[in-house]
């Protein structure tokens, strides 16, 4: 069983005309996810890999029934954009766009929560029900179905880490991109909590890195929720304080979120951290056995 997304999820694209999100589209749809519409305003009568285009969402919600939107909208436009989807009653919205100013972000967050929304990211790779449904830009080839939940804040690090499990013949539940700007919708708790609940999930791996306090309130949660086993990579070891490294929410600030802080936090809950990504399938095969 996957969560958040599955095979039937009806999804829309916004932005579907655009380069990115025509390309993103045929990748989601090679992959099995039933993309049932797409917005691009002035667009409308137009299709894009066999998708009917809509200039609204509340034109194509006329005509399908929506359960998730992905945006390949422009920074400045995200807020407007992921406004119009979750009025039209979208329940799960994936922010593809980085550097979406932080007042818009912190409305998209106010909202959603308002309508009962979830967001992933802003700045986010988007997520994926291995073998099933993805919403999002990660590479078709290494996400096939397995026992190993993933959340991470990093796409380039997560795409690694699958490729070596794919590589060991380890496959995937769920692969969920929390995103790197400093405010993202999911966080690593309430990923965890799903991928707890999930019995097809038979372990996790959290992908982390400096910055910010996310990976030790992660911690506190494993250590007093959790059953499954859980280990983790983190990002960041040898940046220097006060030098944000790839990411808005990866800086080291007043002593808080170093790279210490967060192993010390995790281990004292039971999490081993790799020291090396290659690390990760040995650590997941000794689970497993």
């Amino acid at each position: 069983m996957s969560i958040f997304i599955n095979k039937q999820t009806r999804v829309l694209v916004q932005g579907i005309t655009g380069k990115q999100g025509s390309f993103h589209t045929a990748q989601m749809l090679e992959y099995g996810t039933n993309i049932i519409a797409g917005v691009s305003p002035g667009k409308g009568g137009q299709n894009v890999e066999g998708v009917p285009v809509y200039d609204t969402v509340f034109a194509a919600i006329e005509e399908e029934t929506v359960d998730a939107s992905i945006l390949f909208i422009p920074a400045p436009f995200a807020r407007d954009a992921a406004f119009e989807a979750l009025d039209a009653g979208v329940k799960l919205i994936v922010l593809i766009p980085e550097h979406i100013p932080l007042q818009d972000a912190m409305d998209i967050m106010a909202y959603a929560q308002k309508q009962n929304a979830v967001i992933v990211g802003p700045n986010t790779f988007g997520l994926v029900s291995s073998g099933s449904s993805k919403i999002g830009i990660m590479p078709n080839r290494y996400f096939v179905p397995g026992p190993v939940g993933i959340v991470s804040r990093s796409g380039t690090l997560c795409y690694e880490i699958v490729g070596h499990l794919t590589g060991n013949d380890i496959g995937t539940t769920t692969v969920v991109g929390l995103g790197g700007d400093r405010v993202v919708g999911l966080n690593f708790i309430d990923v965890l909590r799903r991928f707890e609940e999930d019995p097809e999930t038979k372990t996790v791996i959290l992908v982390g890195e400096i910055g910010g306090s996310s990976e030790e309130e992660a911690a506190t949660f494993i250590s007093s929720s959790m059953k499954k086993p859980v280990i983790a990579y983190l990002a960041g070891r040898s940046a220097p304080p006060g030098k944000r490294m790839g990411h808005a929410g990866a800086i080291i600030e007043r002593g808080r979120g170093t790279f210490e802080s967060k192993v010390k936090a995790l281990n004292a809950a039971g999490v081993e951290v790799a020291g090396l990504p290659n690390e990760v399938p040995a650590m997941i095969k000794k689970i497993l056995s």
